[in-house]
């Protein structure tokens, strides 16, 4: 009977493992840096423990209807059992694994017994894969690029993919047999490193080393192994030198010549190595990164014209995809490590109008780049870097180019994942917003839970309801946004306190059961000035663009059905476009700008129908601004006088850049004068 109930407790304890349901969210495990490696201010917690709510859990549930949750069956070429990463003789490069890294994260945020199943195969051949001198993943990488010797090429950029993957298997399973593949494959890096460096058979790894440095030092905090120090070095030494160029070169501001997506994935390493050797120059190189991007090169909100290389700031340059969900893993990555709040406001601009944008309602058919100015979608070469046949800016699941296909699932799962931090202080920190519930262990080892509800980014009350079996004491850190000037906190109805911008409020207090905080971040116009001294209109975290009406149009392939799919997706414009804002003073834009909301949050907001809130203000026609290469032509300096425009003012609509397909969202200014 003993023997019958130990199997029972056995079997229960792995039905919990499977689904991610282990005893793995405690403080005990909440990695905290192990000496000489610098404590980062905030903490990831465990993979599962905040459960979305709201618009963006049934973002992620598209995701496991769409595409996330079914490219094996879309996209059987790559995607089916032949893959290399499940033992056959398919794809055996980076596509498999970029898949995964944003499907297992959805797996087990929703605890989703099928998409378990689904992630579980391509983990255990991965584990079971490794060889004996430790090296793991399929023997022969086929890598894309031309002219490379292909007998025996190992290439280290896909097992970096794979390795986070492994990564979050752990944080939501506990499973140590990634602790032994990660430690035996670190030791293989480091005998073969010297001999085959990361730019031996392609350069992606060089650019991306940062994610491997990451997956060294989260291992160290695991295990305190001395080796992956020396690991450490000999990786940031391979790696394309970010910190160099972003302080003493011209990378950002002339030389146009990085690859978009190697710049926001890879970018992220001089705060990686921060945590080992906390310099200034790392962080300080960071900053300055951000900042010459965001002057010389931001074309869409909080994203940089790459359409493949950086490509400037004009707002009909592309952005890809791939960019946009690797800069949020990015900016998730350095927020934590250096606490820097800006962070968060800009990964809250490219959550909330980048992602819900580039893919379409049922997350499927996507973009492979998405214009600031984009005013007609249709196959055609255009002033992008590369053209890939005219497809590039057209909705499919294969146009443009199918990196993007595989690597977009991770945005929205990620982005769930780092809603909450554990903080070395036994507490709990919330630094992006979005309605959901966690689970975590605060104090002495106390579980707590809050549900946070809100319609942010769409509403401005965020409100926090408290629950646990007992009364505790720890800190709750809320950050205020850089645009918010005039937030509020009330606990339990009473006010707390006014904070200030760009700030974390820290509540530390015994905390009870049913206790209530309310913080309120009151949103206002603002206007940015960017190209050609032209203007974008944004309140709180959301940029707004014209609403312009659309005619859908679907394409057959045929011949090009493997490049690009069996159809995609071309939109035309049946409302005028070419418009200039009026020169408004900036004291006077609540007078313009008139802010409506005109209907409830829905399950999904993000499309020009279901838009919650919209903007109405007034421009005029410039009839000399029209199409160039079917993008919007080059865009009028401001600003731009009577004489050049149509006489008559009109009432223009805008809504929020995330609701647009058509749009216009860097305007030329009019001067009535």
């Amino acid at each position: 009977m003993k023997i019958k109930l130990i199997l029972q407790l056995a079997l229960a304890a792995c039905s919990l493992n499977a689904l991610g349901q282990t005893n793995n969210n405690s403080i005990a495990v909440y990695a905290q840096a192990k000496a000489p490696l610098r404590q980062s201010p905030y903490i990831e917690l465990p993979l599962g423990a905040i459960r979305p709510q709201g618009w963006l859990r049934e973002m992620l549930i598209r995701q496991k209807t769409g595409a996330t949750g079914n490219l094996d069956k879309l996209y059987p070429l790559v995607m089916g059992k032949r893959n290399g990463w499940l033992g056959g003789d398919g794809d055996l490069w980076e596509r498999g694994p970029y898949w995964i890294d944003g499907l297992l994260p959805l797996a087990y945020i929703l605890q989703d017994k099928a998409l378990i199943a689904k992630v579980k195969p391509w983990i255990e051949w991965s584990i079971k894969s490794q060889r004996p001198d430790g090296y793991f993943g399929p023997a022969n990488d086929l890598g894309p690029e031309p002219g490379i010797q292909r007998d025996n090429a190992q290439d280290w950029w896909p097992k970096i993919v794979m390795l986070k993957v492994l990564q979050q298997y752990y944080s939501a399973t506990g499973d140590k047999r990634v602790i032994n593949l990660m430690t035996n494959y670190f030791k293989y890096q480091l005998k073969e490193l010297p001999v085959h460096p990361l730019d031996h058979w392609t350069f992606w790894a060089r650019y991306r080393g940062g994610d491997n440095l990451a997956m060294v030092l989260w291992l160290y905090n695991q295990t305190g192994d001395k080796f992956l120090l020396d690991l450490a070095d000999l990786v940031h030494k391979q790696t394309f030198d970010f910190t160099n160029a972003f302080l003493n070169t011209d990378l950002l501001s002339t030389d146009n010549s990085i690859h978009g997506v190697n710049l926001a994935e890879g970018m992220k390493e001089p705060a990686i190595y921060y945590q080992y050797h906390p310099e200034a120059k790392y962080t300080d190189a960071m900053k300055k990164g951000f900042k010459d991007l965001r002057r010389f090169n931001e074309s869409v909100p909080g994203m940089f014209g790459g359409d493949e290389s950086l490509h400037g700031n004009n707002p009909t340059q592309g952005s890809e995809l791939c960019s946009a969900v690797e800069m949020m893993y990015t900016l998730e990555n350095t927020l934590a490590i250096t606490g820097d709040l800006s962070y968060a406001d800009h990964l809250e601009k490219i959550a909330f109008n980048v992602m819900p944008t580039q893919i379409d309602e049922n997350f499927i058919n996507r973009q492979y780049f998405q214009q600031a100015n984009q005013v007609m979608l249709t196959r055609a070469v255009r002033n992008f870097d590369i053209n890939h046949d005219g497809t590039d800016v057209c909705f499919g699941l294969l146009t443009g180019y199918a990196c993007c296909t595989s690597n977009m699932h991770q945005g929205w799962p990620k982005f769930a994942q780092n809603l909450w931090y554990a903080t070395p202080d036994k507490g709990l920190a919330a630094l992006v917003y979005s309605a959901n519930e966690v689970k975590a262990f605060v104090g002495n080892n106390t579980e707590v839970s809050f549900k946070e509800e809100t319609n942010y980014p769409f509403d401005e009350t965020i409100k926090f309801t408290f629950s646990s079996k007992k009364s505790v004491s720890f800190p709750l850190s809320l950050r205020i946004p850089e645009w918010c000037s005039k937030a509020s906190i009330k606990i339990n109805g009473a006010n707390y306190r006014q904070p200030t911008d760009n700030q974390i409020v820290k509540i530390t207090r015994e905390w009870k059961q049913g206790d209530v905080v309310e913080l309120t971040l009151p949103m206002h116009v603002f206007k940015n000035t960017g190209y050609e001294n032209s203007i974008s209109v944004q309140r709180g975290p959301i940029v707004y663009a014209l609403k312009i009406g659309e005619e859908e149009n679907v394409v057959k392939t045929g011949k090009d059905s493997i490049d690009y799919g069996n159809s995609f997706t071309e939109i035309r414009p049946t409302t005028p476009w070419n418009y200039g804002l009026i020169r408004v003073d900036d004291n006077k834009l609540a007078d313009s700008y008139k802010v409506d909301n005109i209907k409830s949050v829905v399950a999904n907001p993000w499309t020009p129908a279901n838009a919650p809130i919209q903007i109405k203000t007034k421009g005029r026609r410039i009839p000399s601004w029209g199409l160039y290469n079917e993008s919007a032509g080059p865009l009028p300096f401001s600003t731009i006088w009577n004489f050049e425009t149509a006489k008559e003012e009109e009432e223009l609509t805008l809504i929020p850049y995330g609701c647009s397909r058509l749009r216009i969202t860097q305007f030329p200014v009019i001067d009535k004068r």
